[in-house]
């Protein structure tokens, strides 16, 4: 037993807590990083902050890559941990790493060169679409470090060595924290500095994640001489993972047309798209530990339905929904309580609380329905049905959030009602969550519900592969 890996013989609530909590520290410590790079780009000017904001649906498109290209490669390698099959494991690894590697020289190509064209598609303010060119040129033309850091982390959650991912996310986090002011206000380098100062902190993150690969993570074996892709492999990790690629990229869409909405219609225009980029940094404070949470689930689902163990997977399921709920709710109740004083860390100017304020208030309504989606997500992910995620993350953001929203704003718009617009977010997360429960609920009667309830079944097959 004591040469078990934790993810099958733990209990758990305490392997829950084990796995995620130093996920959602580090996620704390990001979440706490993206705020203050925010917060240095305000003191510049609102300028500078609304080009930061109007360059984050690119910027999240690209982790989108490699966060998605991350779950695939954790699903099928917990599967494979799980089943005892230590050479499926390592190749799974090292392929993950190879399309990293991809990831980086399509996100760079794709930076450099469309940049301009896309801030130009969003606003015909000059000052904004420089400054927008420069940092979304830096932190996309280096983003080799994003992509590794975010690969490598997983690779170390995924074998169960949460805190080691902490330790690499918390360190790149603090550098970027302290390059901040330094690139911003010494070297005067304004919007570009927060950039710079950004993707060195993932390089610093994405080397010290490889180093404890190497050194501290016995489950995985890296060896990178005589490596060549395995086209099988990569097929079956984007089978599970570019469902959540196109998931991920479909908020990244969702933002970019909300701007679009906000700058045409609201009376505010440039300042609602940049209150509506407020909302997203303060946001990741409630979301970030929910997805932690989340992070840490995963391998523990995916571990223990290669073990054909049901009943720890429902349990996890249960647990992690709970949790997330709960999570959720409490930030629904700080930004109905405090949305001014949230703003205000921004240097929010007279017009920006007026947009800002209702605007927390009204779409932090729809976090009592997002925990239990996430959670759900989560589950579909470590079982190799993405797609499940994809359908609910299509049906919210685009099918429902985007239309909504289209309508609200010219309504508000010809009733003087700017407001109007911000209920597309809990309208959308409610028709959702009731999506997630009928597509678990299918979940359940063809896969979930023909494993044994506590240990393998003989000559089993995984009907995802």
């Amino acid at each position: 037993m004591q040469n078990e890996n934790k993810l099958g013989v733990m209990p758990i609530k305490k392997l829950i807590w084990n796995m995620s909590l130093p996920i959602i520290i580090s996620m704390l410590v990001q979440a706490l990083y993206n705020i203050v790079d925010s917060v240095f780009v305000s003191w510049v000017s609102e300028a500078s902050l609304t080009a930061v904001s109007l360059a984050f649906p690119a910027q999240n498109l690209m982790i989108s890559l490699a966060a998605g290209t991350a779950v695939g490669v954790n699903a099928l390698m917990g599967r494979a941990l799980g089943a005892k099959d230590q050479k499926r494991a390592d190749t799974v690894a090292m392929n993950g790493l190879f399309l990293a590697l991809v990831g980086f020289v399509l996100c760079a190509v794709l930076g450099l060169t469309l940049s301009d064209f896309y801030f130009r598609s969003q606003t015909d303010v000059e000052e904004i679409i420089q400054m927008g060119n420069q940092y979304l040129m830096i932190v996309m033309g280096a983003s080799f470090g994003a992509f590794g850091q975010m690969m490598l982390e997983r690779l170390l959650q995924g074998t169960g060595h949460s805190i080691l991912s902490m330790y690499t996310q918390g360190a790149g986090a603090i550098i970027n924290i302290i390059l901040d002011p330094i690139f911003i206000f010494v070297f005067k380098l304004g919007v570009a500095g927060a950039a710079i100062a950004t993707v060195i902190g993932q390089i610093f993150a994405c080397v010290f994640a490889l180093v404890l690969n190497l050194k501290k993570n016995p489950e995985l074996h890296l060896v990178f001489r005589g490596f060549r892709p395995n086209w099988r492999i990569i097929g079956s990790i984007y089978a599970i993972g570019l469902p959540s690629v196109v998931m991920m990229a479909i908020g990244s869409v969702m933002t970019f047309l909300m701007n679009k909405i906000l700058i045409t219609y609201h009376s505010a225009r440039e300042t609602a798209a940049t209150a509506f980029g407020i909302y997203f940094k303060l946001n990741s404070f409630v979301f970030m530990p929910v997805f932690g949470l989340n992070n840490g689930v995963i391998p523990i689902i995916a571990y223990n339905y290669g073990a054909q163990q049901r009943r720890r997977m429902i349990e996890t399921v249960k647990r992690s929904t709970v949790y997330a709920s709960c999570v959720m709710i409490l930030g629904m109740v700080v930004f109905q309580i405090f949305p001014g004083p949230l703003l205000k860390i921004f240097k929010a100017t007279d017009t920006m609380m007026s947009v800002g304020i209702p605007a927390l208030r009204i779409i932090s309504l729809s976090f009592c329905m997002a925990g239990a989606c996430i959670a759900l997500g989560g589950c579909f992910q470590a079982l190799g049905k993405s797609m499940y995620s994809l359908i609910v993350s299509f049906i919210r953001q685009l099918v429902l959030l985007i239309p909504v929203a289209f309508v609200l704003a010219q309504i508000g718009h010809s009733m003087g009602n700017d407001n109007l617009v911000w209920w597309c977010y809990p309208i959308s997360e409610i028709f959702s969550l009731l999506v997630s429960l009928l597509c678990f609920r299918r979940l359940h009667r063809t896969l979930i519900s023909k494993l044994p309830e506590d240990g393998p079944a003989p000559c089993a097959e995984d009907p995802s592969m």
